[in-house]
């Protein structure tokens, strides 16, 4: 199981601090929230943020876009570092064509979904995604109670890799802790990004091999 922090939950008035626990962690990625406060109803960093932590690290950043259009600014977050970069299909309608064109690039993209979007609307993607990030909370807010409908979309975005041979990373992203971890994992999830259960912890080391055992169990 990939674990992926969320910068989101991190404290900003202490990056270096909490990029160090990053590093001194096994965690294999890290992921990056990106919300305009049109698509959802807040507002966080842009492509300079992730530029600037993308030297204090070399993990690798999982950019998530929760923002309107974001065709028209791919490009920017690629430069500033980011390894995948992951958008919603709900902000654009011409997700299709997007995706072909940086995938010719041999950009690594990803696609995400709300809590009440049908997982069998990603179906004509599929084939060409490197990630698709199951949202188990309504997208937006950090801290919020993990929602069980998200099992069976997970259940049915491994089924079709199965079958068919796709590449994609199954992540999701609400609600994570050791118990849900599991549950996630127990329906084919492949990478679980974790806020508030990491960075209020105790011990932020400890908190991620937990995650990492519970799903190996």
């Amino acid at each position: 199981m990939i674990v992926s922090p969320s910068i989101l939950a991190a404290d900003f008035n202490n990056l270096d601090q909490e990029m160090n626990k990053i590093n001194n962690s096994i965690c294999e990625f890290v992921h990056l929230d990106v919300m305009d406060g049109v698509f959802v109803p807040n507002t966080t960093f842009d492509d300079k943020l992730v530029k600037e932590l993308r030297n204090k690290t070399n993990k690798v950043f999982d950019v998530h876009l929760m923002i309107e259009k974001p065709e028209l600014v791919l490009d920017k977050y690629y430069d500033a570092g980011a390894d995948y970069v992951t958008f919603h299909l709900e902000a654009c309608p011409n997700a299709l064509n997007v995706i072909k064109e940086y995938k010719q690039k041999n950009k690594k993209i990803g696609l995400s979904i709300k809590p009440n979007t049908n997982v069998k609307a990603l179906d004509e993607y599929l084939q060409y995604l490197d990630l698709i990030l199951v949202m188990s909370v309504e997208p937006g807010f950090g801290g919020q109670k993990f929602m069980d409908s998200s099992l069976d979309k997970i259940k049915y975005l491994k089924e079709q890799k199965e079958q068919n041979g796709y590449k994609y990373i199954i992540e999701v992203d609400g609600g994570i802790n050791q118990s849900t971890a599991a549950l996630v994992e127990k329906a084919g999830c492949e990478a679980v990004v974790a806020g508030t259960y990491l960075f209020k912890s105790d011990n932020f080391s400890d908190a991620v091999k937990g995650l990492k055992n519970i799903c190996v169990q």
